[in-house]
């Protein structure tokens, strides 16, 4: 159904679970969506890329026939990269969104940088740091503690990593193949964005272009979300100069929610089917309030102290346990930990979906498993 939602009337009112299946829908997890891979990950904005494989499950959880080499491709062709964007992270973005997002994150890494290494980088001249870290980079491709080492001949006093680091938000690195490659190994080893694509970044695209197709693929959302996907600040400035243009409506607390306008809304008892997400899946890391896909309750068991999220699946749209693959030998195992009893429905349910999982991430192997753990609730 559509929302015909005029900028006069009062504000409806979206339920959490009207804002769960409209998240889902936006993130093609309803069903699976015939875009090509990098049109999906332009309308997803990327994918978070923390550990190199996590985007190929992600991405075949959400389009139809997705096949490793597709993205495997993307990366050697240069087309698509691994570099740090929203929140100080990394993202597989395309090629396009790259030169075009990169600038416009900047004082996102600025902002982390100092908040994490300032101290440390007092005596640092920022300029010198970045213009050194290129020249090093494009004269050949390095890992960060190569690059720390080689930057500390310069500043003996400083930590080589805290100088890493700075190399890396001051001047855009892309982290290139064989890391990101399905089945490669391989440390991340850097160059700059100008060396590896051969083209400058864009300084002219801007944050109310970046905020619509957030909406678009996150939305409706509050200004706090916003802000905690992208990291950036001020952003209730540019809603305000977006809002003729946008609908509101208001969340089960009273909070205002945008969204862009001529939307789709699907109906709030839409079946969704079971679905895995990869870690640190962006749909779980997008808003502030992220009760519209997974209980509070559950969240610790997902986002780890150290910084790591967890692989999760989904049941009737909503997080409901963890999943994993084990490999030994010969045989690998799919093991699925619920958070609470599931239904013998639920169960077959994601025993088929996880053998379809399986012979998409456990191609190699010639004995795969499912094993249920029984629930810590």
């Amino acid at each position: 159904m559509k929302s015909n939602h005029n900028h006069d009337s009062p504000s409806r009112v979206l339920s959490s679970r009207a804002l769960n299946r409209t998240l889902l829908a936006r993130q093609l997890l309803i069903k699976r969506s015939n875009m090509s891979t990098p049109d999906a990950l332009e309308h997803l904005i990327g994918m978070q890329s923390q550990t190199p494989n996590s985007p190929y499950v992600s991405l075949w959880t959400r389009l139809e026939n997705f096949k490793h080499e597709t993205l495997s491709q993307l990366l050697l062709n240069r087309n698509a990269v691994r570099i740090a964007l929203m929140r100080s992270t990394i993202f597989l973005v395309t090629k396009r969104d790259c030169l075009a997002l990169r600038p416009l994150i900047q004082p996102v890494l600025d902002r982390t940088l100092k908040a994490s290494f300032g101290r440390q980088l007092k005596d640092v001249d920022n300029n010198e740091l970045a213009k050194i870290s290129r020249a090093l980079v494009e004269s050949q491709p390095r890992t960060l503690d190569e690059l720390g080492n080689l930057l500390k001949e310069q500043w003996e006093d400083t930590d080589p990593s805290a100088l890493a680091a700075a190399a890396r938000n001051l001047v855009p690195l892309v982290q290139i193949p064989p890391r990101g490659i399905w089945g490669a190994k391989g440390k991340a080893i850097h160059t700059s964005v100008e060396n590896w694509l051969g083209h400058s970044l864009v300084t002219d695209y801007n944050l109310e272009s970046l905020i619509l197709r957030y909406l678009k693929a996150f939305g409706p959302a509050t200004i706090p979300d916003i802000q905690m996907w992208c990291g950036l600040t001020k952003i209730r400035k540019v809603m305000e100069g977006l809002r003729l243009q946008l609908n509101t409506f208001v969340d089960d607390d009273g909070n205002e929610l945008f969204d862009v306008s001529h939307a789709e809304f699907p109906d709030i008892d839409t079946p969704v089917p079971v679905r895995f997400l990869g870690e640190f899946d962006n749909i779980l890391l997008s808003h502030k309030n992220r009760t519209r896909i997974i209980a509070d309750e559950y969240r610790s068991r997902v986002f780890t102290v150290n910084g790591i999220i967890r692989a999760t699946f989904l049941i009737d749209g909503y997080v409901q346990g963890l999943w994993r693959i084990e490999h030994k030998r010969k045989s690998s195992t799919l093991i699925i930990e619920p958070f609470k009893s599931l239904s013998q429905v639920d169960k077959d349910e994601l025993a088929i979906e996880g053998a379809k999982l399986m012979d998409f991430a456990a191609a190699d192997f010639q004995f795969k498993n499912i094993e249920f753990l029984d629930p810590i609730e």
